[in-house]
């Protein structure tokens, strides 16, 4: 299981060539979240293998204990930072590249205040800070509203119509970054993402433990986008070579629009467990159409059945997991 897994997560051919073409050191800003760390060892991964010189630079304040020494070990320069700390802020370096991966998302609901003021207030310190990097800002599928699931997903030029505070603040996220793109010329990558996944989180997994423990599954957000976070973390490094002004606008998902109650039969196939499924499949979701992705990076190297067969063994086996659940049925916006 463990080697199929670090086969999943190796640097393409594609990210290889590309992290050699994208010109200066990359500083990932806010490292220590679900996707940082393995995003820091991929690029870590990518520069070496490409046999370049190349620093990738890691920012966050490391609340994980042993995470920024194992990010040491492997190459990866890092720096503990408060990101809200306005001085910490600019004392940080600059760089050529950034990818900011900062955000607030659950316990928004008492906190609004906070949420506001890591989603969009920060964007807007950090905009000015590294006005003359090239930047992957990621956001959010949350910024669309639900729509037909028979529609197949909203594309980029879908007008943004967000529910609840927390999407409502990742498009002042996204504002912020592109008002001072305007300012400055900064190129910038609008990168809205729905939904990634690994054997540790994700929609995928949440469903495959659900059947496996035998708890309901609610089925009214009856139909998910999903990519492995392999996949998401390569595009958003490539994306440093779409980076533009005005801001290009990238939604980053999986390429099928999958029905929750077909996941939940296969993970129950593959657990020998039958799915407990309430409520019924409502007409519409939260789907992103990611045709211009694929268009620009190719269709993701790991499928949905990979993903599938790996996440249940995974389950199976009582590997490890984080407690970061994505909400994915909430259909009122609050998180």
């Amino acid at each position: 299981m463990e080697k199929i897994y670090q086969a999943m997560i190796a640097p393409s051919a594609e990210l290889v060539n590309d992290i050699a073409r994208i010109e200066g050191d990359i500083i990932l800003l806010g490292v220590g979240g679900k996707m940082g760390p393995a995003m820091a060892r991929l690029a870590k991964a990518a520069v070496d293998k490409a046999g370049i010189n190349k620093k990738i630079i890691g920012i966050s304040r490391f609340s994980e204990t042993g995470l920024q020494a194992e990010l040491n070990s492997l190459g990866i320069e890092t720096i503990q930072a408060n990101l809200l700390n306005d001085a910490e802020l600019q004392n940080l370096p600059t760089a050529k590249n950034m990818i900011y991966l900062a955000g607030q998302k659950f316990g928004t609901t008492g906190k609004e205040s906070y949420t506001w003021a890591m989603n969009t207030y920060l964007p807007g310190r950090v905009a000015e800070k590294y006005r003359d990097a090239r930047i992957v800002a990621f956001s959010t599928g949350n910024v669309y509203p639900l729509s037909p699931v028979i529609k197949g997903g909203l594309a980029e030029d879908n007008p943004a119509a967000p529910l609840g505070e927390y999407a409502q603040s990742c498009l002042g996220r996204e504002r912020m970054f592109q008002y001072f793109s305007s300012i400055y010329g900064t190129p910038l990558c609008i990168y809205r993402l729905n939904y990634a996944n690994d054997v540790s989180y994700g929609v995928l997994l949440e469903i495959a433990k659900a059947v496996n423990e035998q708890r309901e599954i609610d089925l009214r957000m009856g139909h998910v986008n999903v990519i492995w976070q392999g996949d998401a973390n390569e595009i958003a490094i490539r994306a440093l070579l779409h980076c533009s002004t005005p801001a290009k606008i990238l939604n980053v998902s999986g390429p099928e629009t999958v029905p929750v109650r077909w996941l939940a039969a296969e993970f129950g196939k593959r657990l020998n467990k039958q799915p407990i499924l309430v409520n019924e499949e409502q007409p519409d979701a939260l789907l992103s159409n990611s045709a211009e992705c694929f268009k620009l990076f190719g269709y993701p190297h790991v499928t949905l059945k990979q993903m599938i067969d790996l996440i249940a063994g995974w389950v199976e086996t009582g590997g490890k997991t984080l407690n970061k659940p994505t909400h994915f049925q909430e259909r009122e916006g609050n998180f």
